[in-house]
C-alpha cells in the first residue's frame, strides 16, 4: 500500500511516532509554504514531531524541503570555497564581527545571513545597523558580488529565501515548540545552505546566557547539526562553547562594533579572542586551507597581527555603504544620553556574572527586543568593567549602563541588580570556552 500525502494522514503518522518519507515532508512543506495547509494543521504537525522527535533521515528531508521552498542564492561566478559560521546566540555574542573579516584575510569565502535580536540574545545584523550607514539589506548580486570582492557580505534574510522557514518559525514561537531539535536544526541548515555555503561551522552555546542550558542538550543539537549536514552532503562542524557569562566586555550593539574593532585591532578580551580563533580555524578546515587546528589558529593570529583582518572589516563596512570617517570618529565616544554607574557593595572577587540577567537588562535597556517588531537602540548597552575572577574594593565600579532615556535606564539598572556575584575568596581559574568539538568521520 502506497504512503499517504495527506495532510492529516502526515500529521497521524508523526503523532504515532511512525517515520515520515521525504514526499510526505516535502508535500507538507510545500502545502504550508503556498498556503494550502492551515496553521491549525501546521501547529499540530509541530508539535507531533516535538513530542515524538525525527531521525537524522527525516531531519535531512526536512531541511531539504525548506530549501527548496523558496529561492537559492547563486554563488556561481565566485571562486569558493564557501563557508559559513552560525551561533545559537548569547550574550555579547559579537563573534560574526571579527570571525568573518579573520575567515576572508586567510582565504575563505563567507556568505553570511545573520539574524536580529530577540529576547536576551543579541543579533548580527542590529550591530551592523549601528554603523552609520551600514546597509544589511543587500540584494542577491551586491552580495554575491561583496562575497567574492570584499570575501565576505552581511545581509539580512531575504523573504524569497527558506520562505517555509520564516513561517513555521513564527507559528513555533507561540505554540511552544520552538525547543524541538529537529526543527531547530531545519530552521539553521536551511538558511545556511540557501545562502550558498558549502559547509558551516556551528557556535552552539551552553550555559544561563544560551538557549541551551546544558552540556547535554547542546551536544544533542550539535550532533543533530552534523548528522544533518552529512545526510545532505555537507559538512557541518560544531564547537560547544560556555556561555554562562556575556563574552567580553561590551554588550549592546554599537559598543560591541566597538569592541569587535578592537579584537581585530590585536587588543580584544581573551575569551572573545579564544572562541574566535577556535571557529575560525575550523572555518580554514572545512574550506581545505589548512589541515589541523594548532595551524590555522596560527594563521587566524597572523591576519590580525599584519592588519590584513582589520583591512578587510574596514572593505566591509564601505562596500555595505557604511561611513568610514564617521565610524572612527564614533569609536569610544559615542554613548546613549543617560548613564548610570554599579559600584560593588563589599570586597573580595567577582566570582559570578549571570549572562541571563546582563541579557535581559540589555533588552530594558533597548539593546534587544521583546517582540520582532520592536525597536532598537544602537547607543543603549552595558560595559563590564570587572569579569570573574577579578578582585574588586568597595566602591569599584562593576558596570556602566547606558539609555536613551531615564525609564529605560532604571529599568536595566533593577535587572542588573544581583547580577555580579562578590566572593571574598577567588573562584577557580575558569577553564576553556571551548567545551567540545564534534565533526564528521
Amino acid at each position: 500500500m502506497s504512503e499517504s500525502l495527506r495532510t492529516v494522514d502526515i500529521i497521524a503518522a508523526k503523532r504515532d511516532s511512525k517515520p515520515l518519507s521525504n514526499a510526505q515532508i516535502s508535500t507538507f512543506i510545500k502545502g504550508y509554504a503556498d498556503g494550502s495547509i492551515p496553521d491549525y494543521q501546521a501547529a499540530a504537525w509541530c508539535m507531533a514531531t516535538f513530542l515524538n522527535g525525527m531521525s537524522p533521515e527525516e531531519t535531512g528531508y526536512l531541511t531539504r524541503a525548506m530549501i527548496d521552498s523558496g529561492e537559492v542564492i547563486d554563488l556561481s561566478g565566485v571562486k569558493g570555497p564557501f563557508v559559513d559560521k552560525h551561533s545559537t546566540g548569547g550574550v555579547g555574542d559579537k563573534i560574526s564581527l571579527i570571525l568573518a573579516p579573520v575567515a576572508a584575510a586567510c582565504g575563505v569565502r563567507v556568505p553570511m545571513m545573520s539574524g536580529r535580536a530577540l529576547g536576551h540574545t543579541g543579533g548580527t545584523l542590529d550591530k551592523l545597523d549601528s554603523i552609520p550607514g551600514y546597509t544589511t539589506a543587500l540584494t542577491p548580486a551586491k552580495f554575491r558580488d561583496g562575497v567574492g570582492g570584499v570575501g565576505f557580505a552581511m545581509t539580512g534574510q531575504s523573504e524569497k529565501v527558506v520562505p517555509a522557514d520564516r513561517k513555521m518559525y513564527a507559528l513555533r514561537d507561540v505554540i511552544a515548540t520552538v525547543e524541538s531539535i529537529p526543527l531547530i536544526t531545519a530552521s539553521i541548515l536551511s538558511k545556511k545552505f540557501a545562502e550558498g555555503s558549502d559547509a558551516l561551522v556551528m557556535d552552539v552555546k551552553c550555559g544561563k546566557g544560551a538557549f541551551m542550558k546544558t552540556p547535554a542538550d547542546a551536544r544533542a543539537l550539535a550532533e543533530s547539526l552534523v548528522r544533518t549536514g552529512e545526510s545532505l552532503d555537507r559538512r557541518v562542524i560544531a564547537v560547544l562553547t560556555d556561555m554562562s557569562e556575556p563574552l567580553g566586555r561590551m554588550v549592546g550593539n554599537f559598543l560591541e562594533v566597538e569592541e569587535s574593532i578592537a579584537c581585530l585591532r590585536g587588543e580584544g578580551p581573551p575569551d572573545v579572542m579564544e572562541v574566535t580563533y577556535r571557529l575560525t580555524a575550523w572555518m580554514l578546515i572545512a574550506a581545505g586551507i589548512s589541515k589541523d587546528v594548532n595551524e590555522a589558529e596560527e594563521r587566524c593570529r597572523k591576519a590580525v597581527a599584519d592588519g590584513s583582518a582589520m583591512e578587510k572589516f574596514r572593505s566591509n563596512v564601505e562596500y555595505q555603504g557604511g561611513i568610514l570617517g564617521d565610524l572612527d570618529a564614533m569609536y569610544a565616544k559615542a554613548r546613549a544620553k543617560f548613564s548610570r554607574e554599579i559600584k560593588a557593595e563589599s570586597a573580595g572577587f567577582v566570582s559570578e556574572i549571570d549572562a541571563f540577567a546582563v541579557g535581559m537588562a540589555g533588552v530594558a535597556l533597548g539593546v534587544g527586543r521583546d517582540t520582532a517588531a520592536d525597536p532598537v537602540e544602537a547607543l543603549a548597552g552595558i560595559e563590564l568593567l570587572k569579569k570573574t575572577g577579578e578582585s574588586v574594593v568597595t566602591g569599584d565600579i562593576l558596570m556602566r549602563v547606558w539609555a536613551e532615556d531615564e525609564a529605560k535606564l532604571e529599568a536595566g539598572v533593577q535587572r542588573l541588580d544581583g547580577s555580579v556575584s562578590v566572593g571574598c575568596n577567588a573562584p577557580a581559574e575558569r577553564g576553556s570556552l571551548i567545551l567540545e568539538e564534534i565533526a564528521p568521520e
